[in-house]
């Protein structure tokens, strides 16, 4: 592999970190929030893309916040709701990803390519302090798209100026390894939860528990 590209949410930054700031702002319901959360945001990407109406990962990740507070019958004001949105600029990286992206980089390119919109991306890479770390934070803002459509993944590819099969694709969720492996990517899966893989017809290259294992 001539470069490794990284999803970022849940792969690179640790998306369930919100869930003390959740907990801060309703005690008791933290963690369930955080999970609503989650799940909602994706959904919305996937729904957005099948009807063609494109809006950045912002604004449906607010709108994701507000209809898992509304699911729980939980009065989000507009103040919670910024400082909640604020913790997705601050995500925290999972322990090993310092290590391992140092490691790794040192001898092929390095990029993130994710679903948030750019302000997003580079206000999570400079606050976790890995601003010189990545040769592109690719955003899928640039084709109006999301995962796992392909033409996001032809974006890595064009950056990169490389062959499909000279990329290597670094993610935690299973249906953006399945995507990647059908476009012709070499798909790493980072199974942190051992979560059973989904019935879409691709496999991982390899699967993995943390990014150290990218080291052996």
């Amino acid at each position: 592999m001539k470069a490794i590209v990284f999803d970022a949410y849940g792969t690179l930054f640790d998306v369930h970190a919100v869930a003390q700031a959740c907990e801060r702002e309703f005690p008791g319901d933290g963690a369930a929030l955080s999970r609503e959360w989650r799940a909602k945001q994706l959904e919305y990407t996937w729904l957005r893309s099948l009807m063609a109406r494109y809006e950045d990962f912002w604004r449906i990740t607010g709108a994701a916040l507000e209809f898992a507070c509304r699911a729980r019958d939980l009065d989000l004001s507009s103040d919670a709701r910024a400082r909640l949105m604020d913790e997705y600029l601050r995500l925290t990286p999972f322990p090993e990803v310092r290590e391992a992206l140092a490691a790794l980089g040192a001898a092929r390119k390095l990029c993130i390519l994710s679903n948030g919109s750019p302000h997003m991306l580079d206000a999570l890479v400079e606050n976790a302090g890995l601003k010189d770390v990545f040769a592109h934070v690719l955003s899928v803002d640039s084709v109006k798209v999301y995962k796992p459509n392909p033409a996001v993944y032809q974006l890595a590819a064009t950056r990169l100026k490389m062959e499909r099969g000279a990329i290597g694709f670094v993610s935690s969720n299973y249906w953006d390894i399945a995507g990647a492996t059908s476009f012709g990517f070499k798909t790493i899966w980072i199974n942190r939860s051992r979560a059973v893989p989904d019935s879409l017809g691709f496999s991982p290259a390899a699967t993995m528990t943390g990014l150290a294992g990218l080291l052996t």
